[in-house]
């Protein structure tokens, strides 16, 4: 009696453990790279938290909106999530009780993704992150914003809700890098103007606007679009997967927003993921926004630095004094160092509040397989006032071929009271 039980009992063990061990380890090691090419892990949790418990606060028009748990608990995550809820969520924004996210989860993004990576998404998170007990806080918007039925109309207007269709003209490595910058990179998300509901205006490069700049809060998501008089128009395919790698390259470094996504996802893809990236992006047509750079405009600054008639409260001794060290008096700074500050994106913004930021707390690049030196701009916040930095950031943002509006005392006041005083105080010597 007790064998034949045993028996009996058999299969549905074997069924359990098949169950419990559903995916190889190939699919979850693929689950785990699609999410970082995905940049999950970034919104997903916060400094010092678990992976993935959720609880990050994203700043919106509406107000903050906390990332949710994805982590497979079945108290606190999504464990209990089927395939079919997850691809749900992450493709068209549904919950599994059937309600809307709101869209800033990038799902009209992640649409663009194939059914095989869902599937390798959700064997990693269900079977290779680790299971966190804990609640995120409740996303709690005032009225209207609170009813997440709305967001259907919303939905139904401006999301994106179709796969990626490879365009057989172009080649592999074109369309590579399309899936990844469209969908699973949601570069768009960010690099793409927002129209008047807050959507992105375009998801690929059919519209003119893809990827041709956005904002970030106070930074600059700058444009992307390669070709001719493009914003990367002057840089090379090889500069463009330094950066994308390593945050720096020739003529550049990072700041800001962009810090992170560096950190937490682009420096974890492959080579030929990278390159085909690159390939995408140069073959997009320019949008004009490339300045005009000439030889003569650099020296005249550079000329100007250089001789013995800067005023002494002025923006150029400013300049002098606070920063040639590092960028020298051509604006050029030092290769995968300090960046240029001549045509540079940030410095020729039009709102300068990332530019001020960056004077008054400083910056720190990241630091990456392939570049691990954590190279540091210090935070000048402790040793210019507002009067000061507004004074040096006009005379940068009109020095060598930039041409960008001036910086005004009230300006940079504004900013400095959204920065800790310990954070400007941080390089003080």
């Amino acid at each position: 009696m007790k064998r034949n039980l045993i028996m009996m009992l058999l299969p549905l063990a074997l069924f359990a453990t098949t169950a419990a061990q559903a995916f190889d380890k190939a699919t979850i090691e693929k689950g785990e790279y699609l999410s970082r090419a995905g940049d999950c892990i970034a919104c997903h949790s916060i400094p010092n938290g678990a992976p993935f418990a959720g609880g990050l606060a994203i700043d919106s028009p509406f107000g903050k909106i906390y990332s949710t748990n994805i982590t497979p608990s079945k108290t606190a995550g999504i464990g209990n999530y089927t395939l079919a809820q997850f691809d749900a969520a992450l493709r068209h924004g549904k919950r599994a009780d059937g309600s809307n996210l709101y869209p800033a989860m990038p799902y009209p993004d992640y649409a663009m993704l194939t059914a095989d990576d869902v599937k390798a998404l959700y064997a990693y998170f269900m079977e290779g992150v680790a299971a966190v007990d804990q609640q995120a806080p409740t996303t709690a918007l005032s009225f209207p914003f609170n009813q997440r039925w709305g967001i259907s109309f919303w939905n139904w207007m401006f999301a994106n809700d179709k796969a990626y269709q490879p365009q057989p003209s172009k080649s592999d490595n074109f369309n590579r890098g399309a899936y990844l910058v469209q969908g699973l990179g949601h570069c768009g998300s960010c690099h793409s103007p927002r129209g008047i509901a807050f959507q992105e205006k375009s998801y690929d490069e059919s519209d003119a606007s893809f990827l041709s700049g956005g904002k970030v809060g106070i930074w600059e998501a700058p444009s992307l679009r390669g070709g001719d008089k493009g914003a990367l128009a002057n840089w090379s395919k090889a500069e463009i997967i330094d950066y994308l790698a390593n945050g720096r390259n020739n003529t550049t470094a990072v700041a800001g927003e962009m810090t992170s996504v560096i950190t937490h996802s682009l420096s974890y893809l492959t080579q030929e993921d990278l390159a085909a990236i690159a390939d995408y992006l140069k073959s997009l047509p320019g949008d004009g926004k490339a300045l005009a750079m000439t030889a003569a405009a650099t020296k005249k600054t550079s000329d100007e630095l250089n001789s013995a008639k800067v005023g002494i409260n002025s923006g150029a001794r400013l300049y002098l004094d606070n920063c040639s060290a590092c960028h020298f008096t051509e604006g050029q700074g030092a290769a995968r160092v300090f960046p240029k500050l001549d045509g540079n994106a940030l410095v020729n913004d039009e709102d300068p509040s990332g530019l001020i930021h960056v004077v008054l707390a400083g910056a720190r690049l990241p630091s990456t397989k392939g570049a691990p030196e954590a190279l540091a701009m210090p935070a000048f916040g402790w040793r210019l006032n507002d009067d000061e930095v507004a004074q040096l950031l006009t005379f940068v943002r009109h020095a060598w071929n930039n041409q960008a509006p001036a910086v005004t005392a009230e300006e940079v006041a504004k900013l400095r009271q959204t920065i800790p005083q310990s954070v400007m105080n941080a390089t003080r010597p």
